[in-house]
């Protein structure tokens, strides 16, 4: 070579010439790769060419094999609908069939009359009615012996001179008339209330009668607290239903209710013999409505055990119990069972209660007891009457206007 720096092992320069002279070779190798590379690609174009047709054939069948193949699987699924709808239809035809060869064979037969099965189930329902208010006269007279429901006191006619009536006790305790209330300390009148607010809670639970008013605790149990009574749902018979605030039956020991209830004026009683009028009691009262809502629980429970007691005697607590407790039809109407009772109060019950809490406001309630229904040889158990002890006859009788 002319130039000695490209013979030259040991110095890595190259002259202008040699430098163009690579370029030109390299230049060279790559015009004849990229001649070699396009005829391949020419070859392999036209190689695909003839294959290209085969190709999309062979994706079109492969296609149309799946298609197949959901169609076959979508019949294969109906065929098995069809046989279950087929057999679903044999049975429905086999019941018809067989309904209707009894329907056939039915037609055949006269038609059984069913008064004998009417009969029958009424005369079963009436026999354990009848069981169901002997059960209830054994709980009844049971319970009148556990809490001792006797009258103490008074005489019997003799010698043509007037007798006269003992008192009601429960438990060995007093329970006077509205008017006597005064005459009895707090304790026993609240010791008094509560027995007789257990009694009348059982007696109702036996008879399974519901009452207008319902009585709470404000201990939440039976005994614990201060009873409180209101109205339950009702109707508008009777003017009860609308006292749904509740009323205190306690009498307080530091400043008795009952000593200061409000009498009514004779003008006032005169005016209203034929008409009364409703207002709201007042917190002093609020035992002495309480009270009455008592009366008139005692009255609605003696009417639903065939027992009538008048406004006159809605105040003889005890006594109407009694008559309740010697009642022919003890047990035998009840809101639970067979025959069932409206719920309180009907138009047949005709006491009001804004006439009982305006006498029991105004005037004690009289003493004379209401007459006892007659007593019928199915009415089973009946609780025995205590024997009366007699008074001595140089007692002296206090009149009932005294208590006002």
């Amino acid at each position: 070579m002319e130039c000695y720096n490209c013979e030259s092992r040991q110095r890595q320069f190259f002259c202008a010439n040699c430098v163009n002279t690579h370029l030109r070779d390299l230049r060279l190798q790559a015009h004849k790769a990229s001649s070699e590379r396009d005829e391949q690609v020419r070859k392999a174009t036209a190689a695909l060419e003839a294959v290209g047709a085969g190709r999309v054939r062979r994706a079109e069948l492969q296609d149309r094999q799946g298609r197949v193949e959901d169609l076959q699987a979508g019949l294969t699924k109906m065929k098995a609908n069809n046989d279950a709808l087929k057999q679903r239809i044999k049975t429905l035809r086999e019941n018809v069939a067989s309904r209707r060869r009894i329907l056939s064979q039915a037609k055949l037969y006269p038609p059984a009359s069913v008064e004998p099965l009417v009969a029958r189930e009424t005369q079963q329902l009436a026999m354990l009615s009848d069981t169901i208010a002997r059960a209830r006269n054994g709980l009844v007279a049971e319970l009148v012996e556990v809490f001792n429901i006797v009258e103490v006191g008074g005489r019997p006619p003799i010698g043509g001179k007037a007798g006269t009536k003992g008192e009601w006790t429960i438990g060995d305790l007093v329970l006077p008339v509205p008017g006597d209330i005064r005459r009895y300390p707090p304790d026993h009148m609240n010791a008094v209330i509560t027995h007789t607010i257990h009694f009348l809670g059982l007696l109702t639970f036996y008879l399974g009668i519901k009452l207008p008013f319902d009585i709470t605790w404000s201990g939440g149990k039976l005994g614990v607290g201060q009873p409180w009574i209101r109205s339950i749902k009702g109707t508008e018979s009777g003017s009860w239903a609308k006292w749904t605030s509740k009323q205190c039956l306690h009498v307080s020991a530091s400043a008795p209710s009952t000593s200061q209830e409000p009498t009514a004026s004779p003008s006032l009683d005169q005016s209203m013999s034929g008409s009364y009028v409703e207002a709201e009691a007042p917190s002093s009262t609020s035992f002495t409505t309480a009270y009455a809502m008592l009366l008139y629980d005692v009255c609605y429970l003696a009417h639903t055990q065939a027992v009538e007691v008048p406004l006159s005697q809605a105040g003889d607590v005890l006594s109407n119990l009694w008559l309740v407790c010697c009642s022919a039809e003890l047990g035998r109407h009840s809101h639970q069972t067979h025959p069932l009772l409206p719920p309180p109060t009907p138009p047949s019950f005709p006491l009001d209660f804004a006439q009982l809490l305006q006498a029991t406001a105004a005037t004690p309630a009289s003493r004379a007891r209401p007459s006892r229904p007659k007593a019928s040889a199915g009415g089973g158990r009946r609780p025995k009457p205590q024997e009366k002890i007699p008074e001595e006859e140089e007692w002296d009788l206090l009149d009932d206007a005294e208590g006002l």
